[in-house]
């Protein structure tokens, strides 16, 4: 655990990425519930966590959460984790990079969009633009590079494939994942509360 800014402090977990991110959400989930005296916001990432409080914040309590060892104070006083949420999300296969893709890990786009429909995917953690996650659950088989050249625009909905991660592009943006499809399903909505369509933990599948 190291300083990250004023009253800011960033838990870091080590191993494999999807565990390590599995941890991180989980230390995440128990420090909200915790009821730590001068939380404000708890925000995990691939293997880390940042939590950001007030003075009233010590941050040596923060320390059991990142080492995973039971604490009688969080035992006695955190309320259970909300469970998953689960998405469906409607996709039409007709991203740019779909007969590459497919190519590229052996199958037809037909074959690739089969499996790629049965797959369950975990939110892992939210970056890169507001309501974009990252999600866990591709097979090494389908792991793909960046694109060489990223495109200017990438249009909104867009569904994209880029290492061991999926994402939908919530706006338009620049972007160098692989385009795979499309959804017309809203990820970012600042009249929503909360505006983000995801969080980390959530469970997601994806529909022709």
């Amino acid at each position: 655990m190291k300083e990250a800014g004023e009253f800011a402090w960033l838990l870091t977990f080590e191993g494999e990425e999807t565990a390590a991110n599995g941890a991180a959400r989980g230390a995440a989930a128990a420090i909200l519930t915790s009821r730590l005296p001068g939380v404000v916001e708890v925000v995990p990432a691939a293997r880390s966590v940042l939590v950001a409080g007030t003075p009233e914040l010590d941050p040596g309590r923060l320390r059991a959460f990142e080492m995973a060892r039971p604490d009688a104070d969080r035992a006695a006083s955190a309320a259970p984790a909300p469970p998953p949420r689960a998405h469906e999300i409607r996709m039409v296969p007709d991203g740019a990079d779909l007969d590459e893709i497919a190519s590229r890990s052996g199958l037809s786009p037909a074959a690739f969009l089969e499996i790629f429909t049965q797959l369950p995917f975990t939110v892992g953690f939210l970056g890169f633009s507001p309501g974009f996650a990252y999600l866990y659950g591709l097979p090494k088989a389908f792991h793909l590079p960046r694109r060489g050249t990223p495109r200017v625009a990438v249009p909104a909905g867009s569904i994209a494939l880029a290492g061991p991660y999926v994402g939908i592009y919530p706006t338009s943006t620049p972007g160098g994942w692989n385009l795979l499809g499309t959804t017309q399903r809203r990820l970012f909505d600042l009249r929503a509360d909360p505006p983000f369509l995801f969080a980390p933990g959530d469970r997601l599948r994806f529909r022709l």
